[in-house]
């Protein structure tokens, strides 16, 4: 044992963890914590501009790494700035550690009024975190943060939050670090993959849905491996995009919200393996899994098994493991499926030519995007109409390679997530799309990514309005329009004041252009691109409907 602070504790066992980044703003209960970092070279610490950004930045970081993605914070307004990009990386299972400061420990609970007192802060992160904690001895700091990093990394990652109350930060105790453990995942019981075997080696039509777990199980090889074996095609939802690679024969493309080729596909199946995905197919949608169909679930969080739809074998394992048990399992003894290559090849044609007709200025954009991007390119798909239609028509060829805010549909997280995504990958091309309403939300971490040479490219598309709203008034609210009008500055303008390359367009038609100079630029760039108000992919009719009607 050694003596030392509760914020030298801290930081030696975050450095013992594996920790070579912390996103984060400084204040007065957590000065000390920012002190022992002084003294840490092995810990890269990006100041931001506000809580909000660090914890997307985390989140950005995470996901696209695989590590763990921390963020530090002050309590109370700082905690609470943090909540809405907690919630995100929850929403989207990613590995993030949210560290916040606490007041004094002895006035815990007293209600006196205390610099940033939230009684009680521990209750307000619990709906959105896999679990949290708190503790007021120096001594127990490194046992605290590695429990905190076992639940984050340990089954289905999700976000956990600590507290360390301001005085035991520079409180001294006798202190063992903790040496590093590699995350827990959980193994599919025999019997189980026996069953789903059974099934699948005896389908005529099996489909893969590949959700978001795929990319946190790191399974697009095993699962590139099971769809060639089994001959079955593969549906992804956002958050799965990049399981399979996009041009591969297998791959069907993307569902969302009723549109994509699951209407075409998904009622053909007799055997559908979902892996990773919590199969919230919305309300709206006319087809979905019938109960004809055989359901395997594969999730490594066994509340998501029969959730949404019963299961005939669910199977509590993390997605890797599944998917290669499987493999073993089958061993080359599936029977040749119905699923012809020119029948797959068909669908996905009609779905593309179905989408284009939809939507033909967004997918113009979206193809000179994808164009000028190298394969491996990261993608942070934002809360706007570009972003929405991205999910259907921007092929993703490498795994994390693709953002969303998944459920969430978090507004203003895009250009800080990427931000962090780019921190993790410093040497991947990082875009992020935005509208001028959600650039707005975090356009001041400008600052922050020319400080720090995070060299993102973040096109805007403006069109003077909280588009999805607008467009909602005028279709269910007979064009009763309030509050979605913006008054907006020169992006390009204001990304040159703070020192980023700014590049403002007359049309979208010189999007190809603008992007290649700013990727070759390297240096933050924030592109103004002009847009119409259109209609995202939610508000449209899904795709089917007619033909399940009649």
């Amino acid at each position: 044992m050694t003596v030392m602070s509760g914020a030298q504790a801290l930081v030696q066992s975050l450095v013992r963890e594996g920790v070579e980044v912390i996103f984060g703003l400084p204040g007065v209960q957590i000065m000390e914590a920012f002190d022992a970092l002084y003294s840490e070279p092995g810990i890269r610490l990006i100041t931001v501009r506000h809580e909000q950004a660090a914890a997307y930045m985390a989140d950005g970081y995470a996901r696209t790494t695989g590590q763990v993605g921390v963020a530090l914070v002050v309590p109370g307004p700082g905690a609470l700035n943090a909540a809405a990009a907690i919630g995100t990386a929850y929403a989207t299972s990613s590995p993030v550690l949210l560290v916040s400061g606490q007041m004094e420990s002895y006035n815990l609970g007293r209600n006196r009024g205390s610099l940033h007192e939230v009684n009680d802060q521990l209750d307000l992160f619990k709906p959105i975190t896999k679990w949290n904690g708190r503790t007021t001895k120096p001594e127990e700091i490194p046992y605290l943060l590695h429990l905190a990093m076992q639940q984050v990394t340990d089954g289905r990652p999700r976000p956990v939050e600590i507290e360390i109350p301001w005085d035991v930060l520079p409180a001294t105790a006798e202190t063992e670090l903790l040496e590093r453990e590699g995350p827990v995942k959980a193994a599919p019981d025999p019997a189980k993959i026996r069953e789903a075997a059974q099934l699948l080696a005896h389908a005529a039509r099996p489909l893969i849905w590949a959700g978001g777990g795929c990319r946190e199980a790191d399974l697009s090889a095993d699962l590139v491996e099971l769809a060639e074996a089994l001959n079955a095609p593969v549906i992804t939802t956002p958050e799965g995009k990049g399981a399979i690679p996009e041009d591969h024969p297998h791959s069907l493309g993307t569902y969302y919200y009723g549109h994509g080729p699951g209407y075409l596909a998904l009622p053909q199946a007799d055997v559908i393996l979902a892996v990773g995905s919590r199969l919230n197919l919305t309300p709206s949608t006319p087809w979905n899994i019938q109960p004809h169909q055989q359901l395997i679930q594969i999730d490594a969080d066994p509340e998501e098994l029969g959730r949404n739809f019963p299961a005939q074998v669910g199977i509590a394992a993390d997605g890797r493991l599944g998917v290669q048990e499987l493999l073993a399992e089958l061993g080359g003894r599936a029977r040749a499926s119905q699923w012809q290559e020119g029948e797959l090849s068909e669908i996905r044609r009609q779905t593309q030519a179905d989408i284009r007709e939809m939507a033909p200025l967004q997918l113009e954009i979206i193809d000179t995007i994808r164009r000028e991007l190298d394969d491996d390119a990261i993608m942070v798909s934002g809360t706007t109409e570009i972003g929405y239609w991205s999910h259907l028509a921007f092929p993703v060829l490498k795994p994390r390679s693709y953002l969303t805010s998944s459920y969430f549909a978090t507004l203003g997280y895009a250009f800080p997530t990427a931000l962090g995504a780019k921190v993790g990958n410093p040497r991947r091309q990082v875009v992020a799309t935005s509208g001028d309403g959600g650039f707005m939300y975090a356009s001041s971490e400008l600052s922050t990514a020319v400080q720090e040479g995070i060299n993102v490219v973040t096109l805007v598309f403006n069109n003077g309005l909280l588009g999805a709203s607008r467009a909602d008034q005028m279709h269910r609210y007979q064009g009763r329009t309030i509050g979605t009008e913006l008054h907006n500055p020169d992006f390009a303008q204001l990304a040159e004041v703070y020192g980023a390359l700014g590049i403002k367009l007359a049309g979208p038609e010189e999007l190809g252009d603008a992007l290649r100079a700013a990727l070759r630029a390297n240096r933050p760039a924030v592109i103004e691109v002009p847009l119409p108000n259109l209609r995202p992919p939610f508000q449209i009719p899904p795709q089917g409907l007619d033909a399940v009607k009649g």
